[in-house]
């Protein structure tokens, strides 16, 4: 197995390669205004840093959301243009179950909830037991109409002051590829690579306007 991963569904654009038992080279940048701009560099970067070249590739595990429209795509059309172009599998993954599986990997225990910025003053949002099984959503609601989580992590809870533990603030490519690399290796079926948008982008077609082509 050797997977490239990269998630645009945060501020964060981060990609990393795999093998299977290890993450190679990751790299981890937060700039939410440049994903389309970063995103092909660091793929790159990691590539070679990984010593792997693309053609090697056998998957490629992308964040899938829940996220903004304008970033979260950009990684999705990325994922399936390389995909198509080298002829390897796409793996989707919930992005907020990949920031819970970094949290484990550094010690977070017991139920906790998962909370990244969606804008708007809400926040997207899952909740995981102590074994780090997702339990609830992904969804989106304001901080206020969350039943009040005991441990939280995530941008979105920093930013709405949660009840906070110890956690990533952000997704990182390593642990969405080792998620992967571990569903993938007990044989369970990854998400499709379909946006998790949970509601309608921002930007609206906009009413009564007039027409100007010829009747």
């Amino acid at each position: 197995m050797l997977l490239l991963a990269f998630d645009t569904a945060t501020p964060a654009v981060t990609a990393a390669v795999h093998d299977g038992a290890a993450v190679l080279a990751e790299a981890f940048q937060v700039d939410a205004r440049r994903h389309g701009e970063l995103l092909l560099p660091t793929v790159e970067r990691v590539l070679r840093e990984a010593g792997v070249d693309k053609h090697d590739l056998t998957g490629i595990a992308v964040g899938v959301g829940p996220g903004p429209y304008t970033g979260l795509r950009v990684g999705l059309v990325t994922a399936a243009a390389l995909g198509d172009a080298l002829g390897v599998p796409v793996h989707g993954v919930c992005t907020l179950d990949a920031i819970a599986h970094q949290a484990r990997r550094e010690g977070l225990t017991g139920p906790f909830t998962v909370a990244t910025d969606a804008r708007r003053k809400e926040v997207y949002w899952a909740a995981y037991d102590a074994e780090g099984r997702r339990t609830e959503g992904p969804s989106v609601d304001r901080p206020a109409e969350l039943a009040p989580p005991e441990r939280s992590i995530g941008a979105g809870a920093l930013l709405y002051d949660l009840p906070a533990a110890s956690g990533p603030e952000h997704v990182s490519a390593g642990a969405l590829a080792d998620f992967a690399a571990t569903e993938l290796a007990a044989g369970r079926e990854l998400l499709p690579n379909a946006p998790l948008y949970l509601r309608r982008p921002d930007a609206q077609v906009p009413a009564g306007y007039k027409a100007v082509l010829p009747t």
